[in-house]
C-alpha cells in the first residue's frame, strides 16, 4: 500500500481557499498524480485542502472522502512563548537548548506540556491509527501488523501541521523535530509505502519527500509559510 500525502496549494487564509497561484499548483499536482494509480482520495475538510484535492478528483473521476480530523492544527497556551507556534519552538529546542528528543519526551517540555498543539497531535495520531487499521495495518509500537494486504495507492490532502503530526507518528520521529527539520512546500508530495505481507510486521518506507517536480514549469516561488499554516 502506498499513501501519498499532498499539502494544499498556496492559500487565501482569510477565505480558506486557494489563490490563483494555488490553483495552478493544484492543477500541476493533479497532472503529476494522474499516473500514480490512485484509487482513493481523502482530504481535510478545510476549504484549501478540499479545493486542492478537487483538481485530482476531477482528473481521476474519483470522489473525495472527507477526514475532519486532518484539519489544520491550532497551537497556544498560557505562558508559552512564540504564541505556542510548534515550528518556532522546535527550532528553539534544537538550536538554543540542544534538547535530546530521544532521551526526553517533547510532550513534557514546558513549550508543549500545555500547548494546544500537543492535544491536536494526540487526537490526530489516534484517529489516523484507526484509519490505517481499516486499511489493514495495525499500529503496534514502532511497527505495523499487516492484517490484510490491499495493494492500493491512496492520496491524502491536508496541511503543514496536521501532516507533520501524522508523519512524525508513522516514522517514529518527535513532532517538534519533524516540524523544524522536515518542512515541505505547497502541493509537495510525500510518499510512504507499506509492504503487503499478511500476518507479518512491517514499517513504512519513505519513497519520496517534498517532491515538487510538478512545479518546475510554474513561474512561482516555492514558499513554506509555516507561521500561518
Amino acid at each position: 500500500m502506498r499513501i501519498i500525502f499532498v499539502r494544499h496549494g498556496e492559500p487565501d487564509y482569510a477565505r480558506d481557499c486557494l489563490t490563483e497561484t494555488g490553483r495552478k499548483q493544484a492543477a500541476a499536482a493533479a497532472e503529476r498524480l494522474a499516473g500514480e494509480g490512485i484509487s482513493e482520495i481523502y482530504a481535510s475538510t478545510m476549504g484549501r485542502a478540499m479545493e486542492t484535492a478537487s483538481f485530482t478528483a476531477r482528473k481521476l473521476n474519483l470522489t473525495i472522502v472527507p477526514l475532519a480530523y486532518m484539519r489544520e492544527i491550532s497551537w497556544g497556551g498560557e505562558g508559552i512563548p512564540a504564541d505556542g507556534h510548534p515550528w518556532t519552538l522546535g527550532d528553539w529546542m534544537i538550536a538554543r537548548e540542544d534538547f535530546d528528543f530521544y532521551r526526553q519526551d517533547w510532550r513534557e517540555h514546558p513549550y508543549f506540556k500545555k500547548n494546544d498543539a500537543t492535544e491536536y497531535y494526540r487526537r490526530i495520531t489516534a484517529e489516523f491509527d484507526g484509519f490505517l487499521e481499516n486499511q489493514g495495518y495495525r499500529h503496534e509500537g514502532g511497527r505495523f501488523l499487516c492484517t490484510r494486504p490491499n495493494g492500493k495507492t491512496i492520496a491524502l490532502f491536508s496541511h503543514g501541521g496536521s501532516g507533520a503530526c501524522v508523519l512524525s507518528h508513522l516514522l517514529g520521529l518527535p513532532f517538534p523535530y519533524v516540524c523544524t527539520v522536515m518542512p515541505y512546500y505547497f502541493t509537495s508530495l510525500i510518499v510512504l509505502e507499506f509492504a503487503d505481507a499478511e500476518g507479518s510486521y512491517v514499517y513504512p518506507r519513505l519513497e519520496a519527500f517534498n517532491d515538487v517536480s510538478h512545479l518546475n514549469n510554474l513561474p512561482v516561488q516555492l514558499v513554506i509559510q509555516q507561521e500561518t499554516d
